[in-house]
């Protein structure tokens, strides 16, 4: 993840890190919350690009997935069963 961050995001996202470790250290909860809600909205920009991105790649991918579950579906083996008791289990 820390390859795909540019280096402006990712010193934006440590200095309200910082800035939060600071506040919490402090009994303003007003400084704190607004901390909270600064690198929540950082967070949340990193999150959707990632997200973003995730998607780009998974919708390539899907193609061959695809193909390779069509080619899987043979090797199904439908079989019947049944349960045997261990003597220990009809003990207790």
């Amino acid at each position: 993840m820390g390859d795909k961050v540019d280096a402006a995001e990712k010193a934006d996202i440590e200095t309200a890190i910082e800035a939060l470790q600071e506040a919490i250290k402090g009994d303003d909860k007003a400084a704190i919350e607004e901390k909270t809600e600064a690198l929540t909205a950082l967070s949340g920009k990193l999150a959707e690009k990632m997200y973003a991105d995730a998607g780009a790649d998974g919708a390539a991918e899907e193609g061959s997935a695809e193909a390779s579950s069509d080619a899987n579906v043979d090797d199904v083996v439908d079989a019947e069963f049944e349960e045997v008791k261990d003597e220990e289990d009809n003990k207790k």
